[in-house]
């Protein structure tokens, strides 16, 4: 799903056959990147016209779904389980804030969100294991954005943690470090 902020760009280009939506203004994140949207959907106040065509749906300006939630149901509703939203982050902070509280819609419907923004990538884990390759590079930053999170465990990193608890209120996992070998993170419950 392409929205209308910016992002740094493709990891990798949507193989064939994925669902390529433009929300709104994300519609020239397409044209830019010279792909062809599946959907176009939208109240259409950011992009400044209402494209045409048979894919095109076209919302009210008053609202209670963002144009982001919009396409994340309709992904839903076509089977998708993976989602990747490209430009929901940088520019308003009340859309970047609803688009990380869309990774945790998302978690809650057993499907999975990445958030791309223009240097990092967002997600939400639910209980389980999240790994690393080697490879990646970088810094790795946990939150806790509900009800505690316990049982946070680090390993691979230059900050290790062991069961730890992660509050809301105090920012312990912010800024680790991936040292150039497998690495991965856990958490048993929040």
């Amino acid at each position: 799903i392409f929205c209308a902020a910016e992002f740094e760009g493709l990891l990798e280009r949507p193989a064939p056959g994925d669902w390529i939506l433009a929300a709104d203004g994300g519609l020239r994140h397409l044209q830019a990147l010279a792909l062809e949207p599946t959907g176009i959907l939208g109240d259409f106040d950011s992009l400044g016209y209402t494209p045409q065509g048979p894919q095109v749906d076209r919302f009210p300006v008053e609202k209670d779904d963002t144009d982001m939630l919009a396409a994340v149901r309709l992904a839903l509703g076509r089977g998708c389980r993976e989602i990747h939203m490209f430009g929901g982050t940088g520019g308003r902070l009340d859309h970047t804030l609803a688009n990380i509280q869309l990774l945790h819609y998302l978690t809650d419907q057993d499907a999975h969100g990445y958030l791309v923004g223009s240097a990092y990538l967002a997600t939400v884990l639910a209980p389980g294991l999240l790994r690393f390759s080697q490879e990646a590079r970088g810094i790795l930053s946990v939150f806790c954005s509900g009800a505690d999170a316990a049982g946070v465990t680090l390993r691979g990193l230059q900050y290790p943690l062991e069961n730890a608890v992660l509050t809301p209120g105090f920012p312990l996992g912010v800024s680790n470090h991936f040292l150039g070998c497998p690495a991965q993170g856990s958490l048993t419950h929040g």
